[in-house]
């Protein structure tokens, strides 16, 4: 870990000959840096409506989450054997999210706020048959990263960098991308990035985001931020859509599996893998970590996005975010 200011390990254009997919790099056990947010999350699973101005019984747990830490846990729990992340902690939990990540073989490069506390999220699961999931989210220090946090270094060894979407909605982490993003450019790294929430791309706005992911090789979107992007209602469309800006793109669907999109079509559509969910917080993590495991061990998109939906089926049978430990 490092304190403020400190510096982990750590735009040209992409050499000639080079995918921008990175679909058919082989890698040769090459690294996955994921950069985003470490939170601690605190899952309530109640069973129907919450009661309003009374109790509702709940069985609560308090859990390692984060969208970028999941994927960098379930890229390692899915046998990427050097998976790294960087992302920014409070003091109060500092050790512990280091302990968390590293039993999840994950090599953290944790920059340690003094001013503000770990990232907070409230998970509230109706425990009903869908197992759905709504979230209250205090970033804290997880979208404290800035450019100051940044080395170039930090690629050294990398063959896929993954940027979490909660990146692009505060000033100093927007920064943050810009300045990976040029690295990564200059080395000819593939990026990847994650929406992560169509409630937060509503407030940041389509178009500044587009603007803001201009040049990222891969757009992993769920279902509803493909369509918000898109401003289309049906998925495959906006899939395609979304293809024509990105060299590829994996629209997340849940039950309803994955779209695989490239070059203005969807090239194929990957059934989901049988679940019974307990918990669909993390699901989608899964998939893109699964996914990015899967691209980086040199399968071809449709195969790695199968993967990313057995990981999916798996995430949603247990509480929480995380691949089991061990």
């Amino acid at each position: 870990m490092t304190g403020r200011g400190g510096q982990g390990p750590g735009g040209a254009t992409t050499p000639p000959g080079t995918d921008r997919t990175g679909a058919d790099q082989k890698t040769g056990g090459g690294a996955l840096l994921v950069v985003g947010d470490v939170v601690t999350d605190v899952v309530a699973r109640h069973r129907g409506p919450l009661a309003s101005g009374t109790d509702t019984a709940s069985a609560i747990r308090t859990l390692p989450g984060g969208a970028g830490a999941n994927v960098a846990c379930w890229a390692a729990h899915q046998g990427c054997a050097d998976v790294r992340l960087l992302g920014r902690v409070g003091t109060d939990a500092a050790g512990w999210h280091e302990r968390e990540l590293r039993a999840s073989g994950v090599r953290p490069h944790l920059v340690v706020d003094p001013e503000a506390a770990t990232g907070t999220v409230i998970c509230l699961v109706d425990t009903g048959a869908a197992a759905e999931r709504t979230f209250l989210t205090d970033s804290g220090a997880s979208l404290r990263l800035d450019p100051d946090d940044w080395s170039p270094g930090l690629l050294d060894g990398v063959a896929r960098l993954h940027l979490s979407g909660y990146l692009f909605f505060s000033e100093p982490s927007r920064a943050l991308v810009s300045v990976a993003l040029a690295s990564a450019r200059a080395r000819g790294v593939p990026v990847s990035v994650d929406p992560a929430s169509a409630g937060f791309l509503t407030g940041l706005g389509v178009d500044r985001f587009l603007a803001l992911v201009e040049g990222v090789d891969v757009l992993l979107p769920s279902r509803d931020e493909a369509c918000l992007l898109t401003g289309l209602p049906d998925p495959a469309d906006a899939a395609a859509k979304l293809s024509r800006l990105f060299p590829l793109v994996v629209a997340k669907q849940g039950a309803e599996g994955a779209l695989v999109a490239q070059g203005g079509g969807v090239r194929s559509r990957v059934p989901a893998a049988p679940a019974v969910p307990r918990d669909t917080t993390g699901a989608g993590d899964a998939f893109t970590g699964a996914f990015l495991a899967a691209l980086l061990a040199g399968a071809e998109p449709q195969d790695a996005a199968a993967q990313g939906c057995r990981a999916g089926a798996l995430a949603v049978g247990k509480v929480g975010g995380r691949p089991p430990v061990g």
